[in-house]
């Protein structure tokens, strides 16, 4: 078992930038991959991105590709998501989810989840 919270979102405005960060709790945290997901009002969650184990490789889905970054810090057992130039659209409850394996934008496969942070983008 593995617990996750995040913490870090808030209300910004366009083009600024926020970083949450998801703590975990429980088993081993190296031995998952970690994923971040959002869900704006009225659709369904969306992948956003993942990293591996160690941190060496990580995903994105094209929408941020070039303005999100994720990282982790192993030894505080930590994920980070660092959101930059921010867009209305990026408007929605952010989540982040652990798995033993990589199952990439595949939500119901990742078999942990934290309850989400809401982060809204002003235009």
């Amino acid at each position: 078992q593995v617990q996750l919270v995040e913490s870090g979102g808030g209300l910004v405005q366009a083009g600024g930038s926020l970083r949450l960060s998801c703590a975990a709790s429980g088993r081993t945290f190296s031995s998952y991959v970690m994923g971040w997901f959002r869900q704006a009002p009225g659709k369904e969650r969306e992948f956003v991105g993942a990293i591996s184990w160690s941190g060496s490789n990580t995903y994105y889905a094209d929408s941020v590709k070039g303005r999100f970054t994720i990282s982790r810090d192993n030894a505080k057992n930590t994920v980070y998501l660092r959101m930059n130039s921010l867009k209305p659209e990026d408007t929605a409850v952010y989540y982040c989810a652990a798995d033993s394996y990589y199952h990439g934008s595949y939500s119901h496969e990742y078999d942990y989840w934290g309850q989400g942070t809401q982060v809204t983008v002003s235009s």
